[in-house]
Protein backbone atom coordinates (compact mmCIF):
# COMPACT_ATOMS: atom_id res chain seq x y z
CA UNK A 1 0.00 0.00 0.00
CA UNK A 2 2.79 2.41 0.93
CA UNK A 3 4.63 1.75 -2.31
CA UNK A 4 1.71 2.15 -4.71
CA UNK A 5 0.47 5.33 -3.03
CA UNK A 6 3.97 6.82 -3.12
CA UNK A 7 4.42 5.86 -6.79
CA UNK A 8 1.11 7.51 -7.63
CA UNK A 9 2.16 10.61 -5.70
CA UNK A 10 5.44 10.74 -7.61
CA UNK A 11 3.55 10.36 -10.88
CA UNK A 12 1.10 13.12 -9.95
CA UNK A 13 3.94 15.41 -8.90
CA UNK A 14 5.52 14.93 -12.33
CA UNK A 15 2.53 16.96 -13.69
CA UNK A 16 1.77 14.24 -16.27
CA UNK A 17 -1.92 14.11 -15.35
CA UNK A 18 -2.55 17.85 -15.59
CA UNK A 19 -2.58 18.24 -19.37
CA UNK A 20 -6.13 18.27 -20.75
CA UNK A 21 -4.99 16.20 -23.72
CA UNK A 22 -3.68 13.50 -21.35
CA UNK A 23 -6.95 13.36 -19.42
CA UNK A 24 -9.00 13.05 -22.60
CA UNK A 25 -6.67 10.32 -23.86
CA UNK A 26 -7.19 8.33 -20.64
CA UNK A 27 -10.96 8.79 -20.79
CA UNK A 28 -11.00 7.52 -24.38
CA UNK A 29 -8.88 4.56 -23.32
CA UNK A 30 -11.32 3.69 -20.54
CA UNK A 31 -14.23 4.01 -22.96
CA UNK A 32 -12.53 1.65 -25.40
CA UNK A 33 -11.71 -0.87 -22.67
CA UNK A 34 -15.36 -0.95 -21.54
CA UNK A 35 -16.81 -1.22 -25.05
CA UNK A 36 -14.34 -3.92 -26.08
CA UNK A 37 -15.07 -6.01 -22.99
CA UNK A 38 -18.79 -5.40 -22.49
CA UNK A 39 -19.73 -9.07 -22.71
CA UNK A 40 -17.05 -9.98 -20.19
CA UNK A 41 -18.53 -7.41 -17.81
CA UNK A 42 -22.08 -8.68 -18.39
CA UNK A 43 -21.05 -12.27 -17.69
CA UNK A 44 -19.33 -11.29 -14.44
CA UNK A 45 -22.24 -9.33 -13.03
CA UNK A 46 -24.60 -12.16 -13.90
CA UNK A 47 -22.42 -14.55 -11.91
CA UNK A 48 -22.49 -12.16 -8.96
CA UNK A 49 -26.27 -11.88 -8.67
CA UNK A 50 -28.00 -12.81 -11.92
CA UNK A 51 -28.27 -9.27 -13.23
CA UNK A 52 -29.43 -9.35 -16.84
CA UNK A 53 -27.57 -7.76 -19.73
CA UNK A 54 -30.49 -5.35 -20.19
CA UNK A 55 -30.38 -4.12 -16.60
CA UNK A 56 -26.58 -4.13 -16.51
CA UNK A 57 -26.42 -1.86 -19.54
CA UNK A 58 -29.23 0.51 -18.58
CA UNK A 59 -28.24 0.95 -14.93
CA UNK A 60 -24.48 0.46 -15.07
CA UNK A 61 -22.55 0.56 -18.35
CA UNK A 62 -24.60 3.33 -19.97
CA UNK A 63 -24.10 5.58 -16.94
CA UNK A 64 -20.33 5.22 -17.11
CA UNK A 65 -20.15 5.69 -20.88
CA UNK A 66 -22.36 8.76 -20.70
CA UNK A 67 -20.15 10.23 -17.96
CA UNK A 68 -17.09 9.60 -20.12
CA UNK A 69 -18.64 11.24 -23.18
CA UNK A 70 -19.77 14.28 -21.24
CA UNK A 71 -16.35 14.67 -19.62
CA UNK A 72 -14.58 14.48 -22.99
CA UNK A 73 -16.95 17.05 -24.50
CA UNK A 74 -16.91 19.45 -21.55
CA UNK A 75 -13.45 19.07 -20.03
CA UNK A 76 -11.92 22.13 -21.68
CA UNK A 77 -14.78 24.28 -20.42
CA UNK A 78 -14.71 22.82 -16.90
CA UNK A 79 -10.95 23.27 -16.52
CA UNK A 80 -10.45 26.76 -17.92
CA UNK A 81 -9.74 29.65 -15.61
CA UNK A 82 -12.77 31.72 -14.70
CA UNK A 83 -12.41 35.47 -14.40
CA UNK A 84 -14.24 37.33 -11.64
CA UNK A 85 -14.66 41.01 -10.81
CA UNK A 86 -11.80 42.80 -9.07
CA UNK A 87 -12.66 45.23 -6.26
CA UNK A 88 -11.36 48.79 -6.24
CA UNK A 89 -8.97 48.12 -3.33
CA UNK A 90 -6.96 45.90 -5.69
CA UNK A 91 -7.10 48.16 -8.74
CA UNK A 92 -5.50 47.69 -11.19
CA UNK A 93 -5.53 43.89 -11.34
CA UNK A 94 -7.25 40.88 -12.84
CA UNK A 95 -8.84 38.17 -10.71
CA UNK A 96 -9.39 34.60 -11.75
CA UNK A 97 -10.01 31.11 -10.39
CA UNK A 98 -8.04 28.09 -11.60
CA UNK A 99 -9.30 24.51 -11.11
CA UNK A 100 -6.51 22.12 -10.19
CA UNK A 101 -6.58 18.38 -9.40
CA UNK A 102 -6.51 17.47 -5.73
CA UNK A 103 -3.92 14.75 -6.31
CA UNK A 104 -3.84 11.08 -5.33
CA UNK A 105 -7.38 9.81 -4.85
CA UNK A 106 -8.97 6.70 -3.39
CA UNK A 107 -12.33 5.49 -4.72
CA UNK A 108 -14.13 2.83 -2.67
CA UNK A 109 -16.98 1.33 -4.69
CA UNK A 110 -20.21 -0.42 -3.70
CA UNK A 111 -21.52 -3.85 -4.64
CA UNK A 112 -25.13 -3.11 -5.57
CA UNK A 113 -24.22 -1.31 -8.82
CA UNK A 114 -20.60 -2.40 -8.95
CA UNK A 115 -19.64 -0.93 -12.32
CA UNK A 116 -21.53 2.34 -12.05
CA UNK A 117 -20.64 3.11 -8.43
CA UNK A 118 -16.96 2.23 -8.91
CA UNK A 119 -16.22 3.61 -12.37
CA UNK A 120 -18.32 6.80 -12.42
CA UNK A 121 -16.21 8.37 -9.63
CA UNK A 122 -13.08 7.15 -11.44
CA UNK A 123 -14.23 9.02 -14.55
CA UNK A 124 -14.65 12.18 -12.47
CA UNK A 125 -11.19 11.77 -10.93
CA UNK A 126 -9.55 11.25 -14.34
CA UNK A 127 -11.34 14.30 -15.73
CA UNK A 128 -10.10 16.40 -12.82
CA UNK A 129 -6.51 15.24 -13.38
CA UNK A 130 -6.05 13.01 -10.33
CA UNK A 131 -4.38 9.64 -10.04
CA UNK A 132 -6.71 6.92 -8.77
CA UNK A 133 -6.62 3.81 -6.65
CA UNK A 134 -9.92 1.95 -6.99
CA UNK A 135 -11.07 -0.48 -4.30
CA UNK A 136 -14.20 -2.29 -5.55
CA UNK A 137 -16.50 -4.11 -3.14
CA UNK A 138 -15.41 -7.64 -2.32
CA UNK A 139 -19.06 -8.74 -2.08
CA UNK A 140 -19.47 -8.55 -5.85
CA UNK A 141 -16.33 -10.62 -6.35
CA UNK A 142 -16.76 -11.40 -10.04
CA UNK A 143 -17.19 -7.78 -11.12
CA UNK A 144 -14.34 -6.75 -8.84
CA UNK A 145 -12.05 -9.26 -10.56
CA UNK A 146 -13.10 -8.08 -14.02
CA UNK A 147 -12.47 -4.43 -13.19
CA UNK A 148 -9.05 -5.34 -11.77
CA UNK A 149 -8.21 -7.33 -14.90
CA UNK A 150 -9.32 -4.67 -17.36
CA UNK A 151 -7.85 -1.65 -15.59
CA UNK A 152 -4.62 -3.18 -14.35
CA UNK A 153 -3.72 -4.52 -17.80
CA UNK A 154 -4.58 -1.33 -19.68
CA UNK A 155 -3.38 1.50 -17.43
CA UNK A 156 -0.12 2.45 -15.78
CA UNK A 157 -0.49 1.44 -12.10
CA UNK A 158 1.27 4.67 -11.13
CA UNK A 159 -1.77 6.43 -12.60
CA UNK A 160 -4.82 4.16 -12.23
CA UNK A 161 -4.85 0.88 -10.35
CA UNK A 162 -7.37 -1.52 -8.80
CA UNK A 163 -6.68 -3.11 -5.44
CA UNK A 164 -8.99 -6.00 -4.55
CA UNK A 165 -9.74 -7.36 -1.11
CA UNK A 166 -11.94 -7.00 1.93
CA UNK A 167 -11.80 -5.24 5.26
CA UNK A 168 -8.02 -5.74 5.86
CA UNK A 169 -7.12 -4.22 2.49
CA UNK A 170 -9.55 -1.34 2.90
CA UNK A 171 -8.25 -0.67 6.40
CA UNK A 172 -4.66 -0.62 5.14
CA UNK A 173 -5.60 1.78 2.36
CA UNK A 174 -7.33 4.13 4.78
CA UNK A 175 -4.12 4.35 6.80
CA UNK A 176 -2.43 6.00 3.81
CA UNK A 177 -2.36 9.71 3.08
CA UNK A 178 -4.65 10.54 0.16
CA UNK A 179 -5.60 13.91 -1.27
CA UNK A 180 -9.21 12.80 -1.82
CA UNK A 181 -11.36 9.87 -0.73
CA UNK A 182 -14.61 9.00 -2.47
CA UNK A 183 -16.73 6.37 -0.72
CA UNK A 184 -20.05 4.79 -1.69
CA UNK A 185 -21.71 2.48 0.82
CA UNK A 186 -23.51 2.22 4.12
CA UNK A 187 -23.75 4.86 6.84
CA UNK A 188 -21.81 2.80 9.46
CA UNK A 189 -18.89 2.18 7.10
CA UNK A 190 -19.09 5.78 5.90
CA UNK A 191 -18.44 6.92 9.46
CA UNK A 192 -15.34 4.71 9.63
CA UNK A 193 -14.05 6.18 6.37
CA UNK A 194 -14.78 9.71 7.57
CA UNK A 195 -12.89 9.14 10.83
CA UNK A 196 -9.88 7.73 8.97
CA UNK A 197 -9.89 10.68 6.56
CA UNK A 198 -10.12 13.16 9.44
CA UNK A 199 -6.83 11.90 10.88
CA UNK A 200 -5.12 12.97 7.65
CA UNK A 201 -7.36 16.02 7.03
CA UNK A 202 -8.32 14.40 3.73
CA UNK A 203 -11.42 15.79 1.96
CA UNK A 204 -14.13 13.18 1.37
CA UNK A 205 -17.21 12.59 -0.68
CA UNK A 206 -19.56 10.16 1.04
CA UNK A 207 -22.42 8.66 -0.96
CA UNK A 208 -24.44 6.84 1.68
CA UNK A 209 -28.14 6.04 1.96
CA UNK A 210 -30.96 5.97 4.45
CA UNK A 211 -34.67 5.42 4.55
CA UNK A 212 -36.08 7.26 1.54
CA UNK A 213 -39.83 7.90 1.84
CA UNK A 214 -42.49 8.00 -0.85
CA UNK A 215 -45.56 10.13 -0.16
CA UNK A 216 -48.77 8.99 -1.86
CA UNK A 217 -51.55 11.54 -1.49
CA UNK A 218 -55.25 11.11 -2.11
CA UNK A 219 -55.06 13.08 -5.36
CA UNK A 220 -52.39 10.89 -7.00
CA UNK A 221 -52.90 9.05 -10.29
CA UNK A 222 -53.30 5.69 -8.57
CA UNK A 223 -52.44 3.28 -11.40
CA UNK A 224 -49.40 5.26 -12.60
CA UNK A 225 -48.21 5.76 -9.03
CA UNK A 226 -48.29 2.02 -8.38
CA UNK A 227 -46.61 1.29 -11.71
CA UNK A 228 -43.69 3.64 -11.13
CA UNK A 229 -43.28 2.89 -7.43
CA UNK A 230 -43.29 -0.88 -7.86
CA UNK A 231 -40.73 -0.71 -10.66
CA UNK A 232 -38.48 1.62 -8.63
CA UNK A 233 -38.72 -0.43 -5.44
CA UNK A 234 -38.11 -3.86 -6.93
CA UNK A 235 -35.56 -2.93 -9.58
CA UNK A 236 -32.32 -4.69 -8.60
CA UNK A 237 -34.43 -6.50 -5.97
CA UNK A 238 -34.61 -3.33 -3.92
CA UNK A 239 -30.81 -3.18 -3.54
CA UNK A 240 -30.66 0.46 -4.56
CA UNK A 241 -29.57 3.33 -2.31
CA UNK A 242 -32.26 5.64 -3.73
CA UNK A 243 -35.04 3.05 -3.81
CA UNK A 244 -38.25 4.09 -2.05
CA UNK A 245 -37.66 2.51 1.34
CA UNK A 246 -41.24 2.86 2.57
CA UNK A 247 -44.53 4.42 1.51
CA UNK A 248 -46.63 6.94 3.43
CA UNK A 249 -50.11 6.76 1.96
CA UNK A 250 -53.26 8.73 2.77
CA UNK A 251 -55.47 6.32 4.74
CA UNK A 252 -58.44 7.14 2.52
CA UNK A 253 -56.80 5.42 -0.46
CA UNK A 254 -54.63 2.88 1.36
CA UNK A 255 -56.67 -0.17 0.36
CA UNK A 256 -56.95 0.92 -3.28
CA UNK A 257 -53.23 1.69 -3.38
CA UNK A 258 -52.30 -1.74 -2.02
CA UNK A 259 -54.52 -3.46 -4.56
CA UNK A 260 -52.97 -1.40 -7.38
CA UNK A 261 -49.49 -2.39 -6.17
CA UNK A 262 -50.40 -6.07 -6.01
CA UNK A 263 -51.81 -5.90 -9.55
CA UNK A 264 -48.61 -4.23 -10.80
CA UNK A 265 -46.38 -6.84 -9.14
CA UNK A 266 -48.40 -9.67 -10.66
CA UNK A 267 -48.32 -8.03 -14.08
CA UNK A 268 -44.55 -7.48 -13.90
CA UNK A 269 -43.73 -11.18 -13.24
CA UNK A 270 -40.50 -10.46 -11.40
CA UNK A 271 -38.16 -13.43 -11.81
CA UNK A 272 -34.64 -14.40 -12.84
CA UNK A 273 -36.07 -16.08 -15.94
CA UNK A 274 -37.68 -12.84 -17.09
CA UNK A 275 -34.39 -10.97 -16.71
CA UNK A 276 -36.08 -8.34 -14.50
CA UNK A 277 -34.98 -9.49 -11.05
CA UNK A 278 -31.72 -10.28 -9.27
CA UNK A 279 -30.47 -12.32 -6.35
CA UNK A 280 -29.81 -10.93 -2.90
CA UNK A 281 -26.06 -10.35 -2.90
CA UNK A 282 -25.20 -12.98 -0.27
CA UNK A 283 -26.70 -15.27 2.37
CA UNK A 284 -25.93 -12.87 5.22
CA UNK A 285 -28.05 -10.17 3.62
CA UNK A 286 -30.71 -12.73 2.72
CA UNK A 287 -31.00 -13.78 6.37
CA UNK A 288 -31.05 -10.15 7.53
CA UNK A 289 -33.92 -9.32 5.18
CA UNK A 290 -35.96 -12.37 6.06
CA UNK A 291 -35.63 -11.43 9.73
CA UNK A 292 -37.31 -8.09 8.97
CA UNK A 293 -40.52 -9.59 7.58
CA UNK A 294 -43.34 -9.88 10.14
CA UNK A 295 -45.42 -12.67 8.60
CA UNK A 296 -48.67 -11.37 10.09
CA UNK A 297 -48.28 -8.07 8.21
CA UNK A 298 -47.53 -9.49 4.76
CA UNK A 299 -50.26 -8.55 2.27
CA UNK A 300 -48.41 -9.86 -0.76
CA UNK A 301 -45.33 -12.01 -1.36
CA UNK A 302 -43.06 -13.13 1.44
CA UNK A 303 -41.92 -16.37 -0.20
CA UNK A 304 -38.22 -17.07 -0.46
CA UNK A 305 -35.53 -19.54 -1.54
CA UNK A 306 -32.30 -19.28 0.45
CA UNK A 307 -30.36 -21.57 -1.86
CA UNK A 308 -30.96 -19.20 -4.80
CA UNK A 309 -30.94 -16.08 -2.60
CA UNK A 310 -34.42 -15.21 -3.84
CA UNK A 311 -36.99 -13.14 -1.94
CA UNK A 312 -40.32 -12.53 -3.61
CA UNK A 313 -41.43 -8.88 -3.94
CA UNK A 314 -43.14 -8.33 -0.61
CA UNK A 315 -45.67 -5.75 0.56
CA UNK A 316 -46.27 -5.08 4.26
CA UNK A 317 -49.28 -3.28 5.70
CA UNK A 318 -50.22 -2.20 9.21
CA UNK A 319 -46.61 -1.15 9.82
CA UNK A 320 -45.77 1.28 12.63
CA UNK A 321 -42.72 3.48 13.11
CA UNK A 322 -41.59 1.18 15.95
CA UNK A 323 -41.38 -1.99 13.81
CA UNK A 324 -37.92 -3.43 13.22
CA UNK A 325 -38.16 -2.82 9.49
CA UNK A 326 -38.48 0.93 10.10
CA UNK A 327 -35.28 1.26 12.09
CA UNK A 328 -32.68 0.97 9.30
CA UNK A 329 -32.47 1.10 5.53
CA UNK A 330 -34.02 -2.08 4.12
CA UNK A 331 -31.96 -2.51 0.94
CA UNK A 332 -34.07 -5.37 -0.32
CA UNK A 333 -37.41 -6.28 -1.97
CA UNK A 334 -39.65 -5.47 0.98
CA UNK A 335 -41.97 -2.46 0.89
CA UNK A 336 -43.57 -1.32 4.17
CA UNK A 337 -46.75 0.73 3.76
CA UNK A 338 -47.73 3.17 6.50
CA UNK A 339 -50.95 5.16 6.40
CA UNK A 340 -51.48 8.71 7.63
CA UNK A 341 -54.55 10.73 8.50
CA UNK A 342 -52.97 14.18 8.31
CA UNK A 343 -50.08 15.02 5.99
CA UNK A 344 -48.49 17.21 8.69
CA UNK A 345 -48.17 14.17 10.95
CA UNK A 346 -46.41 12.15 8.24
CA UNK A 347 -44.04 15.01 7.46
CA UNK A 348 -43.20 15.44 11.13
CA UNK A 349 -42.30 11.75 11.49
CA UNK A 350 -39.95 11.94 8.52
CA UNK A 351 -38.34 15.15 9.80
CA UNK A 352 -37.70 13.54 13.19
CA UNK A 353 -35.43 10.97 11.52
CA UNK A 354 -32.09 11.21 9.69
CA UNK A 355 -32.30 13.08 6.40
CA UNK A 356 -32.90 10.62 3.55
CA UNK A 357 -30.94 10.33 0.33
CA UNK A 358 -34.15 10.59 -1.71
CA UNK A 359 -37.79 11.50 -1.35
CA UNK A 360 -40.67 10.90 -3.76
CA UNK A 361 -44.00 12.71 -3.92
CA UNK A 362 -46.99 11.31 -5.79
CA UNK A 363 -49.73 13.90 -6.04
CA UNK A 364 -51.70 16.12 -8.38
CA UNK A 365 -52.11 18.79 -5.71
CA UNK A 366 -49.62 21.62 -6.07
CA UNK A 367 -49.88 22.76 -2.45
CA UNK A 368 -49.11 19.26 -1.14
CA UNK A 369 -46.16 18.88 -3.49
CA UNK A 370 -44.69 22.23 -2.49
CA UNK A 371 -45.28 21.59 1.21
CA UNK A 372 -43.38 18.30 1.19
CA UNK A 373 -40.54 19.64 -0.96
CA UNK A 374 -40.18 22.73 1.23
CA UNK A 375 -40.31 21.03 4.62
CA UNK A 376 -38.28 17.85 4.14
CA UNK A 377 -34.53 17.96 3.54
CA UNK A 378 -33.17 15.19 1.31
CA UNK A 379 -30.50 14.61 -1.30
CA UNK A 380 -32.67 14.51 -4.41
CA UNK A 381 -35.88 13.00 -5.65
CA UNK A 382 -38.85 13.22 -7.95
CA UNK A 383 -42.49 14.19 -8.20
CA UNK A 384 -44.79 11.50 -9.61
CA UNK A 385 -41.82 9.23 -10.29
CA UNK A 386 -39.07 7.43 -8.41
CA UNK A 387 -35.42 6.53 -9.05
CA UNK A 388 -35.30 8.24 -12.43
CA UNK A 389 -33.77 11.51 -11.24
CA UNK A 390 -30.42 9.75 -11.18
CA UNK A 391 -30.63 9.31 -14.96
CA UNK A 392 -30.52 13.08 -15.56
CA UNK A 393 -26.80 13.84 -16.11
CA UNK A 394 -27.39 17.53 -15.40
CA UNK A 395 -28.30 16.87 -11.76
CA UNK A 396 -25.68 16.75 -9.02
CA UNK A 397 -26.13 13.50 -7.12
CA UNK A 398 -25.47 13.33 -3.40
CA UNK A 399 -26.96 13.20 0.06
CA UNK A 400 -27.38 15.54 2.99
CA UNK A 401 -26.74 14.93 6.68
CA UNK A 402 -26.39 11.20 7.37
CA UNK A 403 -27.25 10.33 3.77
CA UNK A 404 -24.01 11.77 2.45
CA UNK A 405 -21.50 14.56 2.00
CA UNK A 406 -20.78 16.12 -1.37
CA UNK A 407 -22.09 15.30 -4.84
CA UNK A 408 -20.94 14.10 -8.23
CA UNK A 409 -21.95 13.37 -11.87
CA UNK A 410 -21.05 15.71 -14.70
CA UNK A 411 -19.30 18.89 -13.66
CA UNK A 412 -20.10 18.19 -10.00
CA UNK A 413 -17.88 15.12 -10.25
CA UNK A 414 -15.08 17.22 -11.71
CA UNK A 415 -15.54 19.67 -8.83
CA UNK A 416 -15.46 16.86 -6.27
CA UNK A 417 -11.88 15.97 -7.27
CA UNK A 418 -10.69 19.55 -7.85
CA UNK A 419 -9.46 22.49 -5.82
CA UNK A 420 -10.33 25.97 -7.05
CA UNK A 421 -7.50 28.37 -6.32
CA UNK A 422 -8.04 32.11 -6.43
CA UNK A 423 -5.44 34.33 -8.11
CA UNK A 424 -5.06 38.09 -7.88
CA UNK A 425 -2.83 39.13 -10.81
CA UNK A 426 -1.43 42.67 -10.46
CA UNK A 427 0.73 44.72 -12.81
CA UNK A 428 3.69 46.73 -11.53
CA UNK A 429 3.13 50.03 -13.32
CA UNK A 430 0.89 51.52 -10.60
CA UNK A 431 0.44 51.20 -6.85
CA UNK A 432 -2.06 52.99 -4.64
CA UNK A 433 -0.26 54.02 -1.46
CA UNK A 434 -3.12 53.88 1.01
CA UNK A 435 -2.08 50.59 2.65
CA UNK A 436 1.47 51.71 3.34
CA UNK A 437 2.92 53.72 6.22
CA UNK A 438 2.66 56.35 7.41
CA UNK A 439 -0.97 55.98 8.55
CA UNK A 440 -3.16 59.06 8.83
CA UNK A 441 -6.81 59.97 9.50
CA UNK A 442 -7.11 61.11 5.89
CA UNK A 443 -5.90 57.73 4.61
CA UNK A 444 -8.34 55.92 6.92
CA UNK A 445 -11.17 58.05 5.56
CA UNK A 446 -10.23 57.08 2.00
CA UNK A 447 -9.90 53.40 2.97
CA UNK A 448 -13.37 53.39 4.58
CA UNK A 449 -14.87 55.07 1.54
CA UNK A 450 -13.30 52.60 -0.89
CA UNK A 451 -14.06 49.50 1.19
CA UNK A 452 -17.66 50.49 1.87
CA UNK A 453 -18.51 51.79 -1.58
CA UNK A 454 -16.79 49.62 -4.17
CA UNK A 455 -16.61 46.07 -2.84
Amino acid sequence: MDKIVQLQRDYFNSNATKAISFRIEQLRRLEKVIKTNEQLMYDAIYRDFKKSEFDAYTSEISFVLNDIREAIQSLKKWSRRRYVRTNLANFPASSYIIPEPLGVSLVIGAWNYPYQLSLAPVVAAIAAGCTVILKPSELSAETSAVMAQLINTNFDPNYLHVIEGGIPETTALLEQKFDKIFFTGSVPVGKIVYQAAAKQLTPVTLELGGKSPAFVTESCHLKMTAKRLIWAKFFNAGQTCIAPDYVLVDERIEHAFIQACIAEIEESHFSFENDNYVQIINERNFDRLMGLIPSEKVVHGGNSDRHNRFIEPTLLSGISWEDAIMQDEIFGPILPILSYNHLDDAIREVKNRPRPLSCYVFTKTTSMREKILAEISFGGGAVNDALMHISNPHFPFGGVGESGIGAYHGEEGFRAFSHYKSILDKPTWFELGLKYSPRSPKKLKWVKWIMNTFN
